[in-house]
Parts: C-alpha cells; structure tokens; sequence
C-alpha cells in the first residue's frame, strides 16, 4: 500500500516573497561540459500537420493570437529586452544528426521519433537547458534530486537529459553508479565522467533497457512532450530494481500571483490560458500539476509516493536574496528565448503569425524586466518507490 500523497505546505505567505524549501539532499555545484560538436546538415523534412483538436471547449480567458498582433509596440531602443540572458555555454550517426527547421529553429530528426516535441535543439535553446538546470538546483537548494538514495546505487537513468548537465552532475557525485542519459536529439557533451554514456532514444515508446534495472529513474520538466504519461511510468517501473526509486520534477503552466499584481490580460497571465489550449489541441499534457505525475506513478505500480510543491519567482522582484537568486535565473531562462516556446505549437498548432508570436514575446519580456507583476511559477517533485517484494 502507499502512503498518503503529502502535498508541502506553500512555502510563501500571502502577499510576500516566495521561500523554497527542500527535502534532505545535496549535490556539487553544476559541471559545465565543453561545447557540443557542430551538427549535421539540416534536413529538409518539413514540419508535421498540425494535430485534431483532442477536446472540445476553448477557454474563455484565453486571448487570442490576433489580440497581441493588434497591439502597437513602441521602439524604445531597449535592446536589453531580447539580450539580457545570453550566455554561452556527440555525434551519434548522421540521420540523427539530420535536424529539421522550421520557422529557422532547428529541431529533433525524424529518423529518431514519429513523435512531436515542441523545443528547438539549437545553440540557443541549448543555453536555456543549461540555465534552467542551474535554476531547478538553486528551487531544490543546491540539490540534484530528493529521493533517499544510496551513496552505492549502481544504476540510474535521467529521462529527457537535454544538455545532459544534470546527468554530468549526478555521474559527479555517484562515481561508482552506471548513469545513462536518454534525449531524442544528440546535443550533449562528448567529454563526459567515465560512469556516464548518452543514448539517443524515444521514452515515449517501449525502453530498451532491461527489467529491474535501475535503482533511480529520474524525470524533470517534460511538460507537453507526451499524451501518455501512463504508459511512461510503467515503462520505468519495470525497469526500476525492486526498492529503486523514481523522482519526477514538474511544473503548472499557469503562474501563481499572490499580492493581486498580475491582470487577468497581462501577456504573463496569458501563458497558462495559452498552453492550456495547446493542451487542448494537439493532445498533449500541459497542466503536469493536475494530478498526472503522482495518479500515473501510483497507478504503474509504485508505492510509497511522496509529494511536495514549490513555489519560485519568476523574476528578481523578491527582496530575499536567494529568492531574488532564484528569480534571476528563472527570469533568464524564460526570457531568453521566449520564441523557442512558442514558434513549434502556436505556430503550427494554433495559427498564430509570426507578427503575433513576436508581439506577445515582446510584451512578456517587458513585463518580467519590469518586474511589477510578482508571479510565482509552481513545481511538483514526485517521488516513489518499487516495493521492495515486487
């Protein structure tokens, strides 16, 4: 039997800065990897037909994309708007390498899946993974994971690896562990710990990997990147060793605003609205907090399920230190490449321009720079075990 799902207490009280607490854990510092090879040439498979709505009913807040194209942007000259965070930060074969464009991003090939992601692979997109890593550190104070492991675990799995940072990270402080780390796309760093190998492989589909095999599944920020969430888990819980554990980290599209700073038509409170119909239309979960996370796990067999909720600020508006930390690389991470978020679903899902696209990019950037909306971004860690006579 499980036990009772314990959902964290809101660590932020009304109307003031968010804090974040933590379960115990610790992790070293984020290991940058070297620069990732330069990739293959672009295929020029065009993008996939936009999906049959999966349910009926638009939201009724929802703005539509003609609402943000109708709207005169000023030039003020501030150029600061789409710069403030850049940063800088393999091969496998070459039709994985084979890269689609659409809209000039560069996306995953299709020779590794017939699914549909929506985040570009690029150089830019690459340097928001790698930001947005070093953010969920500093939300988890300074840890990778918040499971009970084991200093003697021998095998682990980090689903969705992106960059592969935490991957790097985790073979860092679990030197005697076998970590894989599984993407769609070939974007990771060459240069590696010995204890550490990438696979290029579909999660969505039936893992490789064999059965009660992993003593930790790690999961973080997939949202909108599958309409079978089920299936997933029952995947990793036949390949998690019995007593092994998995941790999902997640987030709710829409944010949460405390002190009423945040109008119902301001482009920031339009993101939930937004990809609650793209949620809506092409099949995919967008609304992780809804219940999918800890409902799939428990239902996949795992028991033992723990949960806790954190909210984060999205901009470094708080007068806490570390939570204005936490908002400074929340706030670079989600503004970096707004149009990375955007171009794949709304473009091709919903129909917006890209006059309209680039509008709203422009008003949401404005209003997290000016920091007068106090909007909290909302995680959920799950973490669960395999029972240990399964």
């Amino acid at each position: 039997m499980s036990s009772p799902a314990k959902k964290a207490q809101s660590p932020v009280p009304e109307a003031k800065s968010p804090t974040v607490q933590s379960p115990k854990g610790k992790t070293k510092s984020p290991t940058p990897g070297p620069a990732s090879p330069t990739p293959g040439p672009v295929s020029p498979t065009p993008g996939p037909a936009s999906p049959v709505a999966a349910h009926d009913g638009a939201p009724t807040d929802l703005l539509s994309g003609a609402h943000w194209g109708e709207l005169e942007i000023p030039d003020d000259g501030d150029s600061t708007l789409g710069s403030d965070a850049e940063s800088s930060r393999a091969s496998i074969s070459s039709s994985i390498m084979e890269y689609r464009t659409i809209s000039g991003r560069r996306y995953h090939s299709d020779s590794v899946t017939d699914g549909e992601y929506w985040g570009p692979n690029d150089e830019k997109a690459m340097e928001v993974m790698d930001i947005f890593h070093h953010a969920m550190t500093l939300i988890l104070n300074d840890r990778l994971y918040t499971a009970p492991l084991s200093k003697d675990i021998k095998n682990a799995i980090d689903i969705g690896t992106g960059t592969g940072l935490w991957a790097v990270d985790f073979a860092d402080e679990f030197p005697t562990c076998n970590v894989v780390g599984t993407d769609i796309s070939a974007i990771q760093p060459s240069w590696v710990p010995p204890n550490l190998q990438f696979d290029i492989d579909d999660a969505s589909k039936t893992w490789t990997y064999p059965d009660n095999h992993f003593d930790y599944v790690h999961i973080r920020w997939l949202c909108c990147t599958m309409k079978d969430w089920p299936s997933l888990y029952k995947e990793a819980y036949r390949c998690t060793k019995p007593g092994g554990w998995i941790e999902h980290l997640d987030s709710d599209v829409h944010f949460v605003c405390l002190d009423g700073t945040m109008p119902k038509d301001s482009a920031i409170a339009q993101w939930g609205h937004i990809w609650t119909e793209v949620e809506r239309k092409a099949g995919v979960i967008a609304n992780m907090l809804d219940g999918h996370m800890e409902n799939g796990i428990k239902e996949a067999g795992f028991t033992n399920v723990q949960i806790e909720d954190y909210l984060a600020p999205t901009a470094p508006w708080p007068t806490d230190e570390r939570q204005k930390q936490i908002g400074l690389f929340q706030y670079i991470s989600l503004t970096s490449d707004v149009e990375g978020f955007l171009t794949y679903f709304l473009g091709h899902v919903m129909g917006w321009t890209e006059n309209e696209m680039a509008k709203y990019a422009f008003i949401l950037r404005r209003e997290y720079k000016e920091g007068k909306i106090h909007a909290n971004s909302k995680w959920r860690v799950v973490r669960a075990q395999k029972p240990v006579d399964a």
